[in-house]
């Protein structure tokens, strides 16, 4: 899978092909879970459905509907019969976003027109695509409801500097957050650790994962665990480094009695993530394991199978790319009815 790289400083000469952007004036000014893991006594079975709300905001009663719950998670393993889907983890706390809804989001940098459709088009222009493809998947899935979604890069890989990581201006994530509850959408602000760690960079964003629409995406392929340049070699997060933001998380949803956050943790080759089957399983948080890598259908549905199908966590998701996916074929763009033959079926898509 050919590597996607986007910096907002000074270009990286590498041998490998990468998407460069020259960024630095601009900021000058400034899945799935199974019953037979969970006691039967420990959530109720009820037609009292937690369900979220027209707001993208989950609404919390207490209680989880495991009949609905449980009949959804197995109709997105989409009839495998290997044992791996759906995938063994507790039910998740009430009020949870998955699997009730399926999530497109659109992901980008408002300081950038290369890194995403989010960012490449105006605010309006781009939101009116963003719901076009909503009613795609609506329409390919009517057992689904599908919520709208803007994911942020937030923090950048960059080929200069120490820790060779931007943190942008925290005022961009705002207006994120804004132009998300005007389409009763989500947020996800993502981030790069270049050679920083998820340590110290998911708790500079604690204001905002506190509040409930919001959640956290992160990038294996920008963690620099040797210090070398990003965009050299594919970068890796291990499952210690996957638990810390699984528990940072945790224990914001536990002190803040909110409903249980998604986590997306990209992924495109077997090295990226290493130890899945030590990646914690608990109610507090819900993993999105999201293949990312772009190229043309074959290669983009075995790499879904190689590394997401065969290394079950909870949920999965999958990544479309409008320029990168058709530059072989024109014809290459993956549909919704043919995303929705993988097995298990994709909770989270995001489009590039």
């Amino acid at each position: 899978m050919s590597l996607r790289i986007q910096y907002l400083c000074a270009p990286v000469h590498t041998p490998m092909k990468f998407h460069i952007i020259l960024l630095s004036t601009l900021l000058s000014p400034f899945l799935f879970t199974t019953c037979n893991q969970v006691s039967p006594g420990s959530v109720k079975n009820t037609a009292d459905s937690v369900q979220p709300s027209a707001d993208g905001k989950a609404i919390n009663n207490k209680i989880l509907d495991t009949v609905t719950y449980n009949k959804i998670v197995k109709n997105l393993s989409n009839g495998d019969t290997t044992g791996l889907w759906p995938a063994k983890a507790p039910y998740p706390l009430p009020g949870a976003f998955l699997p009730f809804k399926r999530i497109v989001a659109f992901y980008g940098n408002l300081y950038s027109k290369k890194m995403g459709i989010l960012g490449e088009l105006p605010k309006d222009s781009m939101l009116k695509q963003l719901k076009r493809e909503v009613k795609k998947w609506e329409d390919a899935d009517s057992t689904m409801p599908v919520v709208p979604a803007l994911h942020y890069i937030t923090v950048t890989a960059q080929a200069n500097g120490g820790k060779q990581r931007m943190r942008l201006p925290f005022k961009k994530i705002d207006t994120i957050i804004q132009w998300a509850r005007e389409i009763h959408g989500l947020v996800f602000i993502d981030i790069q650790v270049g050679s920083s760690t998820v340590q110290e960079e998911i708790p500079e964003l604690e204001k905002y994962l506190m509040m409930d629409s919001v959640h956290l995406g992160i990038d294996p392929e920008f963690s620099m665990k040797n210090n070398e340049r990003p965009g050299s070699v594919i970068g890796t997060f291990n499952s210690d480094d996957i638990n810390f933001a699984i528990d940072y998380l945790a224990n914001l949803v536990r002190k803040n009695n909110l409903p249980p956050k998604i986590l997306i943790v990209h992924r495109f080759t077997q090295g990226m993530v290493t130890g899945y089957d030590k990646i914690k399983k608990i109610p507090e948080v819900q993993v999105v394991m999201d293949m990312d890598g772009w190229g043309d259908k074959p290669l983009k549905l075995s790499t879904y199978k190689r590394y997401i199908y065969k290394e079950p966590v909870m949920f999965t998701g999958f990544k479309l790319f409008y320029k990168n996916d058709i530059k072989k074929n024109p014809d290459g763009f993956l549909r919704t009815d043919e995303i929705l033959k993988l097995i298990p079926k994709p909770i989270y898509i995001q489009y590039q």
